[in-house]
This record gives C-alpha cells, structure tokens and sequence, in this order.
C-alpha cells in the first residue's frame, strides 16, 4: 500500500470534526428559529439553517461510515490484521451513534421533543468520543510517521 494512503482516514476524519462542529452551529441556530420574535424569524428562515443541518448531517453520515470503513481497511492492509483497542472501538460506537441519530430523523421532522433531546444529546456524545479520537489519531499518525523515518536494514 502506498504509504500516502496511510492518510486519507486521518485527514478525512478531520474534515468530519470540521463538518460536525459546523453542522452543530446550524442546528443550534435552527433551533434558535423557535425562540425568537416573530421579526427575527423572519430574518432567519431565508437563512435555511435547519435544511443545511440536516444536508450536512447526510454528508457527515456518509463520510463517517466510509471513514470507518477506510480505517479499518488501511490498517489491515498496513499490518495484516485489526489492531484491536480503544481508538477502533470508540470509532465503530461512534459509527453507531451517528446512524442513530440519523435514524431520528423522521421524528424530527414531525417536531417530536423527545427526538430532538435525544438527538442533541446523542451528538454530543458524538462530538466528545470524536474528539477523542481525533487525539488519540494524532499517536497513531506520529507513529506512521516515526515507521517511515526509521532506517531499514536489508539483509539480516
């Protein structure tokens, strides 16, 4: 495997965190759409905050079960194997996590309040697990990095 591809996962999921964070702005302000005075909405709506949330929100879904798919593909490709432990189990909950909250879609669109708490909730644990493994994704990187600056000895 060329060791360029070592870094499409990473950076993909960086560009996720990115998305996710500026989804969570949108939906925030749609949200904020249901709050305000009869003349702010009406400045706001043109805006199409909620449309764009939930846009991106099917980007984010698609891009984080390829993300996780990729992942796990680049490793086993590299190594032969999964390498089993918290950064791939965190990374396959926080796949399920976004299909759920995805799955809450249609109730969210019937203004369900349950669907949006669970929703919001949902996301922020999303955000955090995702944070985290964009941390702990900074080790394996430096790791990648530190594999391919150390000399190889042919022969022995």
């Amino acid at each position: 495997m060329p060791f360029a591809l070592n870094f499409v996962h990473p950076v993909l999921m960086w560009v996720l965190l990115g998305l996710m964070l500026y989804s969570g702005y949108l939906g925030y302000k749609a949200s904020m759409i249901r709050k305000v005075s009869a003349e702010e909405r009406k400045a706001m709506l043109p805006l199409h905050f909620g449309q764009r949330h939930a846009q991106i929100g099917a980007v984010i879904l698609g891009l984080i079960l390829l993300g996780a798919a990729g992942g796990l593909a680049a490793t086993f490709l590299k190594n032969g194997k999964l390498i089993l432990g918290p950064h791939l189990f965190v990374g396959l909950g926080v796949a399920v996590l976004v299909i759920a909250t995805a799955s809450l879609g249609p109730s969210l669109q019937k203004g369900k309040d349950w669907a949006r708490g669970l929703h919001v909730a949902i996301n922020g644990g999303v955000l955090l697990l995702f944070g985290w493994q964009a941390i702990t994704g900074i080790g394996i990187v430096q790791k990648l990095l530190d594999s391919a600056a150390a000399p190889t000895t042919i022969g022995t």
